[in-house]
C-alpha cells in the first residue's frame, strides 16, 4: 500500500486556520457552557464542544507526521471561566450560530483546496457537524423568541423579465434615477448583514467593557460604532419600501467589566468577523441589481477592512499575532 503523498502548501495552511478557529471556539465554549443557565443551550454547547475536539487532535497529528510545528493557538491561560457572566442568556447560542455560519464557508472554502483523501475528510465531517449545529441553533432562537424571521412576501404568480435598465436605477449620483423597490434577493442580502452585525455589536460591546488594554478597549469601542451604523444605514433601505427590520431580543451585555477571555482572543474573534462581515458584504454587492446598493456595500467594505487592518498593527504590537507557515524565500537562500 503506498504511503500518503506530503501535504500541499495549500492544505498546510488551511489546516493552520482551522486550528487557529477552533481553539478559539473551544476556549470560548469553555465559558458559555460554565455560564450557561439554560439546559437546552447548555447541551447544544457541550455537543458540539465533544464533537470538534477530536478535530483539533486530527489536525496535530496530520501535522506532527509531517514534521510540522503545532500552532500555539488559543490555550487555557485565553480563558477564565470563573468570572461574572459578560452576557444575558441567549446571547450564547446567538454566537455560536454565527460562529458556525462563518465555519460553514471556511470550509466549503478549505474543501476546494484540499487534494489529499484524509484532509478532505477532515474539512467533509466538519462541514457536517456545522451544518448540523447551525440548524439546532436556529431552531432555539426561534423557539425562544430571540431570533427575527425575515419579512414574508406575496408568492408570485407569473415569470417575469426585466424590460429595461432602469430597474438598475438607484445610483446616489444621479438624482434623476428613481430606486425600483428592493427584490427578494436583495432584502435577504440585507436582512442578513443587519442581523450578523447586531449579533457582532453585542459581541465587541461586551469586548469593549472588559478589555484589559485601553488601545484594544478604544479599537473595540470602534468597532461598536461601526455596526451600528451599519445596521442604521441598511435599516433605513429596509424601512424605506415599507420593509420591516430584523428585531432581536436578549443577548446584551451585562454590567460585568471582568473579561473571561484574553485580549489577544478577543482580538482574533474580532478579526475572524470582519473577514465574515468583508464576505458577506462582498456577496451581497455581487447579487445587487440596483445600483445604490453595491455602492453602499463597498463603502462598508472599506470602512472594515481599514478597521481590521488597524487591529493587525495592535496585534502584532503585542505580539498577539501567529504568523501562518511561510514559503521558502527562494532569493535569500540564493544569496
Amino acid at each position: 500500500m503506498s504511503e500518503k503523498p506530503a501535504i500541499t502548501s495549500s492544505e498546510l495552511g488551511t489546516l493552520w486556520l482551522t486550528y487557529q478557529e477552533k481553539t478559539m471556539i473551544l476556549r470560548m465554549l469553555e465559558y458559555f457552557i460554565e455560564k450557561a443557565d439554560d439546559e437546552k443551550a447548555k447541551d447544544i454547547m457541550s455537543n458540539l464542544y465533544r464533537d470538534l475536539t477530536p478535530y483539533v487532535t486530527k489536525i496535530t497529528e496530520t501535522l506532527q507526521n509531517e514534521g510540522a510545528v503545532i500552532p500555539v493557538g488559543f490555550t487555557l491561560e485565553d480563558v477564565n471561566k470563573e468570572v461574572p457572566n459578560l452576557y444575558d442568556n441567549g446571547f450564547d447560542i446567538m454566537f455560536v450560530r454565527l460562529l458556525k455560519e462563518i465555519s460553514m464557508g471556511l470550509h466549503s472554502l478549505n474543501i476546494t483546496m484540499a487534494y489529499r483523501e484524509d484532509i478532505v475528510m477532515i474539512f467533509k465531517e466538519l462541514t457536517a457537524i456545522t451544518q448540523e449545529y447551525y440548524n439546532l441553533c436556529t431552531q432555539y432562537l426561534l423557539e425562544k423568541g430571540m431570533l427575527a424571521r425575515p419579512p414574508y412576501v406575496s408568492m408570485p404568480k407569473s415569470v417575469e423579465f426585466v424590460k429595461n435598465t432602469n430597474y438598475l436605477g438607484g445610483l446616489p449620483l444621479n438624482l434623476l434615477s428613481e430606486k425600483r423597490t428592493l427584490n427578494t434577493v436583495e432584502v435577504a442580502q440585507l436582512h442578513h448583514a443587519v442581523e450578523s452585525n447586531m449579533t457582532g455589536m453585542q459581541m465587541i460591546t461586551g469586548f469593549a467593557q472588559c478589555a484589559n488594554k485601553e488601545e484594544v478597549k478604544k479599537f473595540f469601542l470602534e468597532g461598536a460604532e461601526i455596526a451600528k451604523s451599519i445596521i442604521k444605514e441598511l435599516c433605513e433601505l429596509l424601512l424605506h419600501d415599507d420593509i420591516q427590520t430584523p428585531v432581536t431580543s436578549g443577548g446584551n451585555p451585562t454590567r460585568s467589566t471582568v473579561a473571561p477571555f484574553s485580549d489577544k482572543l478577543m482580538m482574533y474573534c474580532t478579526s475572524l468577523f470582519c473577514s465574515f462581515s468583508m464576505g458577506g458584504s462582498s456577496l451581497g454587492t455581487a447579487f445587487s441589481l440596483r445600483n445604490d446598493l453595491p455602492a453602499k456595500m463597498t463603502i462598508f467594505m472599506k470602512d472594515i477592512f481599514e478597521y481590521a487592518h488597524d487591529g493587525a498593527k495592535i496585534m502584532i504590537k503585542n505580539g498577539w499575532m501567529e504568523e501562518p507557515p511561510q514559503m521558502e524565500d527562494r532569493n535569500q537562500k540564493m544569496n
